[in-house]
């Protein structure tokens, strides 16, 4: 009786030490929070090759909690007709959604979030540019993290006009003024730091990357450009503090490299 009651009581003891792991890891991810962005270029990669695997692989490894994609297809002919965000979803075992930008040979091309934490349906935001082309857009959502939440945005700014891009950033600026929660806004904004459009965004807006020297992100073989970027910011009273950022060594899966930034919540009063 002693042997089976001194048993229940180690029993006892184990499961408090494992449930006090398990909150303190809950609460440290709860104020940390690891973002990244990538244009996988429809999951084709350098070797013309499509290949949704290669993408996820190289998103488990760098174990983000937030993704933002550019340049995703849904049911598109040339990418096998595959729900990409789905797929994605299912082999990173995170929470997809999906923004339409445009109708694509039989589908839809856009833009898409990953998410570790629960996350509302995207909302498309319409930026300024050609209506009749590819018309850009921010596709946010608000991510539950438990005792708080932020907004995550993913954004890809067009390609070959200066213009559209400066009035992209603009509306940017104006777009998430009024948010409760924190926005992290990542994306392609094909623009490199010293541009008129980091000094617009630069009104609203702190560059997570701003701290980092060197985040080549384009191309991916031999990349000499920074067109990527994590920027954020926040209403009075939140304490959300970015830390380094890591460019991904990675030149096969896309024509980008993969952006990774990790946030701190430096209180939880939120």
């Amino acid at each position: 009786m002693n042997c089976r009651r001194t048993a229940f009581c180690s029993l006892q003891f184990l499961l408090a030490i494992a449930s006090s792991v398990l909150l303190a890891e809950d609460n440290s991810t709860n104020r940390q929070l690891r973002v990244m962005t990538y244009n996988i270029h429809h999951g084709e990669g350098t070797d013309g090759r499509i290949d949704l695997e290669r993408i996820a692989k190289v998103i488990r490894d760098a174990k983000p909690d937030l993704v933002a994609l550019q340049e995703v297809d849904k049911n598109v002919k040339r990418s096998g007709e595959v729900d990409q965000t789905s797929e994605l979803g299912r082999l990173t075992k995170m929470h997809g959604r999906f923004g339409k930008q445009i109708p694509y040979e039989g589908g839809d091309y856009g833009q898409a979030v990953l998410s570790r934490f629960p996350i509302t349906e995207l909302t498309v935001h319409w930026l300024p540019g050609e209506p009749e082309r590819q018309r850009r857009i921010a596709a946010s959502g608000v991510v539950d993290l438990g005792t708080r939440k932020v907004v995550f945005s993913s954004t890809h700014l067009h390609h070959n006009n200066v213009t559209f891009r400066e009035q992209q950033a603009t509306a940017l600026n104006d777009l998430f003024r009024d948010s409760e929660h924190p926005v992290i806004l990542a994306g392609d904004l094909n623009a490199y730091p010293e541009s008129q459009v980091l000094e617009i965004l630069g009104q609203r807006w702190n560059n997570a990357t701003a701290k980092t020297a060197n985040c080549l992100t384009f191309p991916s073989v031999n990349p000499k450009n920074q067109i990527d970027y994590v920027v954020y910011h926040q209403p009075q009273g939140s304490r959300l503090v970015s830390g380094k950022a890591v460019v991904i060594d990675e030149s096969l899966a896309s024509d980008h490299c993969p952006l990774v930034v990790d946030f701190t919540f430096s209180d939880t009063d939120d």
